[in-house]
């Protein structure tokens, strides 16, 4: 059942909202705004009614208040008021109240404006929900399409994946451009770090999946595949509006080749100017491909792979990001473990 917090200084007012909605939701009365803050610390309601004219704290300090903290600014506020002054509406409209309702009130008018409300944010969370599972599955399809195309990278997506959640969550750990990465959606930066080779969709299966090293020539054409990504990115984007995802996914595919020192490609960026997306895939990413079995090599060791990209910290790695790798590296390890063991499973079966 849901919590509904009712907020008045008058007995009559909170009688009135108790009994024309206990039947349908949990209803909470309190006589100050100062009460409400109290209980807010142990309860989190799906609504409020807040009247506007109280002591010490008034409904529109109070909303002002609830809306500067990030535990309770999503919490829809409906005005209970004696006031007609459409000024007054304006102002609550502005500092984030969803309706108002003017006293005195019907019963019925009561629960069905509060039940349109909360129908609405009922039927935005589903939507939400969906475009999300929308949005991953879109994700899914077309790094699959990469992955199907390249015969020796298989799983290669899924597992730099999991390298980069691990760093993230070692990164804010240990305070590690700590600010940066507490504004992503990390659901959603794993998300679109799935598309940062979508650029080899434009590689022909000659280069990709050729038996040997690459000649300089064909190398310069697998290169381009980072450029590649981010424009098929920016033609997604153009059809369908600035999103987060699709934005991280940019940063992914245009910057994983990108090194430290300024000596990667395509741009030839350094530092901390590139972006952080392409500092932690490029670690995950060369990982990856050194534990991994070519044509043209055998797979590393896990110590080896290890050991390499440490020696390139501060070269061709972001040296903190390094630094978080190889704290982090019996997670890398447990990775491997699990994949060599399913590969020798295969071949065994």
């Amino acid at each position: 059942m849901k919590t509904i917090f009712a907020v008045d200084d008058t007995d009559t007012t909170l009688t009135i909202v108790e009994r024309a909605l206990e039947n349908y939701y949990r209803v909470v009365t309190m006589a100050s705004a100062s009460k409400m803050f109290d209980l807010l610390e142990k309860i989190t309601p799906d609504l409020i009614l807040l009247d506007i004219e109280m002591p010490e704290i008034d409904g529109f300090s109070a909303l002002k208040k609830l809306k500067a903290d990030s535990s309770y600014a999503n919490i829809p506020v409906m005005f209970l008021t004696g006031y007609t002054d459409t000024a007054i509406e304006v102002s609550g409209f502005e500092i984030g109240a969803v309706d108002f309702i003017t006293k005195p009130f019907s019963a019925s008018v009561l629960l069905n404006r509060i039940r349109t409300h909360l129908d609405i944010e009922e039927i935005i969370h589903e939507r939400t929900l969906r475009l999300t599972q929308l949005q991953n599955s879109v994700v899914s399809v077309l790094a699959n399409m990469v992955e199907n195309r390249d015969k020796e990278t298989g799983d290669h997506i899924e597992r730099t994946s999991m390298y980069i959640k691990i760093l993230i969550d070692g990164m804010k750990a240990n305070g590690v451009y700590f600010n940066e990465l507490n504004s992503w959606d990390v659901e959603k930066i794993i998300t679109s770090a799935r598309m940062h080779d979508l650029g080899k969709i434009s590689i022909s299966d000659s280069i990709i999946n050729k038996p040997g090293r690459l000649t300089d020539e064909e190398f310069e054409i697998m290169k381009s595949h980072t450029t590649m990504g981010e424009k098929i990115i920016d033609e997604i984007i153009a059809q369908n509006g600035e999103v987060d995802f699709l934005n991280y996914a940019k940063l992914f595919a245009g910057f994983h080749h990108e090194r430290w020192d300024g000596k990667g490609y395509p741009r030839g960026v350094k530092e901390l100017d590139i972006p952080l997306q392409g500092r932690i895939m490029a670690i995950a990413d060369v990982y990856d491909a050194l534990v991994s079995e070519r044509p043209y090599k055998k797979p590393f060791l896990h110590d080896e792979a290890v050991k390499i990209i440490m020696e390139s910290a501060g070269m061709q790695y972001d040296p903190k990001i390094a630094e978080i790798f190889y704290k982090l590296k019996d997670k890398f390890a447990k990775i491997t473990t699990d994949k060599q063991s399913q590969a020798e499973k295969s071949t065994i079966n």
